[in-house]
């Protein structure tokens, strides 16, 4: 029996079948810009979904024109909460202290309320979950923010979500213990490796339809 569009997000430009509703993806990758192309693909609202996207690296305006250049309009449907850069408005929140994690996933979870009056369809993105983990002392906390915020506010609502980490980042703990520890909560698993200049590989796995492996232009 085929799924209605109501109950999946479409993928755009990438090759892959649409997206069950309260899918938790977790997209790793060791190429910044790889990782980055792809996350803004999977992130960016369409135009009856509202966007919700925690940057840790980038500011609220720019975090704002890399959703707009991958669907255009996108800007004015999503909201963004910043660690970099200063100044707010309508769509930005700054975050003043990135390793306070209670206040983090309190000001997500207001953000996601917020949007979710306006259109019920939300897309949800955490880029970067590896800055978060360099930033705190105790790794556990943001598993326990993945869970408590991030991750049950798919199960509640009508969203997609997608964390990014970059595999290459030195964190002060083992990479590979932290992505196998965060695969068991998420539904979806993909690994993102660029294999050309404008060209990447995605390893999925966990998502129903689609194949293992795909190419994608970046």
């Amino acid at each position: 029996m085929s799924i209605s569009s109501e109950e999946t997000f479409a993928t755009g430009s990438l090759p892959l079948d649409p997206i069950q509703k309260g899918t938790s993806i977790l997209l790793t990758g060791e190429d910044a810009d790889a990782l980055e192309s792809v996350f803004y693909k999977l992130s960016a609202p369409q135009a009856d979904e509202r966007g919700v996207i925690v940057s840790t690296d980038e500011s609220g305006r720019s975090t704002l024109r890399s959703l707009d250049r991958v669907s255009r309009g996108s800007k004015s449907r999503s909201s963004v909460l910043a660690a970099a850069g200063s100044g707010r408005d309508d769509s930005v929140e700054t975050i003043s202290d990135l390793s306070d994690l209670t206040m983090l996933g309190m000001t997500l979870s207001s953000v996601l309320a917020e949007s979710q009056q306006l259109e019920p369809r939300f897309r949800c993105g955490i880029y970067l979950c590896s800055t978060i983990c360099r930033e705190v002392e105790d790794v556990r906390s943001v598993y326990r923010l993945l869970n408590s915020n991030f991750l049950s506010e798919l199960r509640r609502g009508d969203g997609l979500g997608v964390c990014a980490i970059d595999t290459s980042a030195d964190i002060g703990a083992n990479m590979q213990s932290i992505v196998a520890g965060m695969k068991t909560s998420f539904k979806v698993h993909i690994d993102v490796e660029k294999t050309g200049s404008r060209e990447a590989t995605l390893s999925i796995s966990g998502l129903a339809d689609s194949d293992d492996s795909v190419t994608v232009a970046l």
